[in-house]
């Protein structure tokens, strides 16, 4: 059933609240420079014409404190109509402090929510407000940690196989003399068609990605993410040259629209990777989804992959949305509404508004922690 929308309506916001919830992971996870046991969740909920809207980001709980002391008394209010000028206020608001990292996700939270409810006021789904043009789209399988042994790694990557997923994604670089092992043993798994991409989260240095590059190419490896830091375009440039057949994906931790410029100009990267939940909501995704357009630059979608998934039906450039085992985890516990895969794909439910999700308070309360 497809919804029928409502006339759009002065509407102004009467409550914005943030709370914060620490859930454990299932196991230990870690990736090429990282190591955690649990992941934050930031909710924003905002309040206006009888409806909610919802939006989060994973971040530090200092994001929570950021909306609570300086951010929500910009948004009381205003018509949620108006969400690029709302935007605009919050860009300004964080002028001082930088709009990238903690700044850029509370303005994110606050972002989907509006475009959340705004949706919501219309009766429409969020796809059908941005513009549909696709009915459903592509995920690929995201975990693999490097905590993982291989008999974890194989049953976590096999499983995705056998739901019809035939993309996934490994960790690498926390142990490079084991990385070959556990490359190899993945692809066994998966057999000869299965994509298989690997995820070095900025561990390795310029030489040493190479080498890593050439050993994976022996794998059918189609895609390495973050071989190095995040601003090294001339050295993700290089690698792109010394290894075509590989593509080279980096953007996670862009912030702001001049970053995705620079990575675009620089030809450092052959798929553009954005997340909403960072890059200043879906207001900053648009942005995002328009540069690579214009750079003729496919789009993957990082992590929180309910909140992709209207997006992903509606830009044109995105390719694919990454099914992160943490964030899928964690939608299904606190939230109804969260999709599951069918064939590899995701689709909208069309007969929900907004994104379709409804926050379960209740379940989550264990989780609360304070800002």
């Amino acid at each position: 059933m497809t919804l029928l929308p409502n006339l759009v309506v002065a509407t102004s916001i009467e409550k914005v609240e943030v709370a914060a919830y620490q859930i454990p992971t299932d196991f230990p996870e870690s990736d090429g420079t990282l190591k955690w046991n649990a992941t934050t969740l930031i909710l924003v909920t905002i309040t206006a014409g009888g409806e909610r809207g919802l939006g989060y980001t994973y971040g530090n709980v200092a994001t929570a404190k950021v909306i609570q002391d300086h951010l929500i008394s910009l948004v009381i209010d205003q018509d949620v109509n108006e969400i690029p000028a709302i935007w605009c206020s919050l860009i300004r608001q964080v002028r001082n402090d930088g709009t990238k990292g903690i700044s850029a996700m509370a303005i994110s939270a606050i972002d989907i929510a509006l475009w959340d409810l705004k949706a919501k006021l219309l009766n429409l789904p969020l796809v059908h407000l941005l513009g549909q043009i696709r009915k459903n789209i592509s995920i690929y399988g995201s975990g693999g940690f490097t905590s993982y042994s291989l008999k974890q790694l194989e049953q976590q990557l096999s499983c995705w196989i056998a739901q019809g997923i035939s993309c996934v994604k490994m960790k690498v670089g926390r142990y490079p003399e084991k990385d070959k092992e556990r490359v190899a043993t993945a692809r066994h798994v998966i057999g000869p068609k299965p994509r298989l991409f690997v995820d070095a989260n900025n561990a390795y240095q310029q030489k040493e990605a190479l080498h890593f590059l050439r050993i994976f190419s022996n794998y059918d490896i189609s895609w390495m993410e973050q071989p190095l830091s995040h601003d090294n375009f001339s050295g993700m440039r290089w690698l792109r040259d010394q290894v075509p057949e590989i593509e080279i994906a980096e953007g996670e931790y862009g912030y702001e629209l001049s970053y995705f410029r620079q990575l675009l100009e620089s030809q450092a990267v052959d798929v553009v990777m954005a997340d909403v939940t960072r890059c200043l909501g879906i207001t900053g995704f648009l942005k995002i989804n328009a540069l690579c357009e214009a750079y003729h630059s496919p789009l993957s979608c990082h992590c929180a992959p309910s909140l992709h998934v209207h997006l992903g039906c509606a830009l044109p450039q995105i390719q694919h949305i990454e099914y992160f085992h943490d964030h899928s985890r964690i939608e299904h516990m606190l939230f109804d509404g969260v999709l599951d895969p069918v064939g590899g794909t995701l689709t909208p439910d069309l007969s929900q508004p907004g994104l379709g999700l409804t926050f379960k308070h209740t379940d989550a309360i264990q989780y609360a922690i304070s800002s």
